[in-house]
């Protein structure tokens, strides 16, 4: 098995840190080869059974995306009422989306019936295709943030009116709409955490049993 060096080790960890979730993106428009070479690390990524179960939409047309971003005000108008006081004015403050300006807006799926990986490992917990999706979008993640892109995990949506909008099959389960280009700043603190959301957890929830 490969070692790495303790400078691609530190390097790594650099990297981590600096995945940010980005909200704010200039308009600017990105490298079609340079896409496909993040998008690539699908490809690499693990998943039960080998059933690879992730469907990539590319979110491009303008009716497409006049849905999303529809799709989006209303679920963060909805999710807005249901907060009070200091917290509504703090929740209307933040910026949860970058749908107005991201270049490249991807629809991720999990086809729940692929055939592909003959239901290994999925049969107890088929929930764990799903969890495929999320560590194949992990790699995606970092693959961006190494060339310089920033990417956004939109999650305020209402999952079976974007189906419903994109025209995918029923069984697609959607697992993340991720806005993808540019971004106007970089930085390594969480933006929720410097607007005083939400704080990290100062060490992890490790038990023993």
């Amino acid at each position: 098995m490969n070692s790495f060096s303790p400078d691609f080790q530190t390097e790594l960890a650099q990297l981590m840190r600096w995945r940010r979730d980005v909200r704010r993106f200039r308009t600017d428009p990105v490298d079609e080869a340079l896409l496909m070479q993040c998008l690539d690390a699908f490809s690499m990524a693990p998943s039960v059974g080998l059933s690879e179960p992730w469907r990539i939409v590319r979110v491009e047309s303008e009716t497409a995306r006049a849905a999303a971003l529809a799709n989006y005000r209303s679920a963060n108008a909805a999710a807005l009422s249901g907060q009070e006081g200091d917290q509504a004015a703090s929740y209307g403050a933040l910026k949860l989306s970058g749908m107005a300006e991201a270049p490249v807006q991807l629809a991720i799926y999990c086809d729940e019936t692929t055939p592909k990986g003959k239901g290994l490992g999925a049969a107890s917990m088929p929930e764990m295709r799903r969890y495929s999706v999320v560590g194949a979008i992990n790699l995606f993640w970092l693959a961006a943030r190494a060339r310089g892109l920033g990417v956004g995990w939109v999650s305020i949506l209402d999952p079976d009116r974007m189906t419903r909008d994109l025209q995918v099959p029923q069984s697609w389960l959607l697992v993340a709409y991720l806005c993808v280009g540019w971004p106007e700043q970089t930085g390594t603190v969480p933006e929720l955490e410097t607007l005083n959301w939400e704080k990290r957890r100062a060490q992890l929830p490790i038990e023993t049993r």
